[in-house]
């Protein structure tokens, strides 16, 4: 089974970095307010980046990696996959 690290951007313009095993599932559970506290209130969210791994370890250490970016670092991830 696939794990991703991934990136949606909020109503607010904000980003939100996470890791799931089911991408679609995640992004639909944002958007029904059931995904995370924080984007909760920054609904409707867009799918803008994501990342595959072979196993959750590497998802989340990834994830924790990319959290840790500046905001210019991660809208620089995103051009770079575009």
């Amino acid at each position: 089974m696939a794990c991703y690290t991934y990136m949606v951007e909020c109503s607010d313009g904000s980003l939100y970095t996470g890791w799931t095993n089911d991408l679609d599932g995640r992004v639909r559970a944002h958007n029904a307010g059931r995904g995370a506290k924080y984007t909760k209130s920054r609904r409707p969210v867009k799918l803008v980046y994501y990342e595959t791994f072979a196993t959750k370890q590497e998802a989340m250490r990834r994830e924790y990696e990319v959290k840790r970016y500046s905001r210019a670092r991660k809208l620089a991830l995103l051009d770079r996959k575009e």
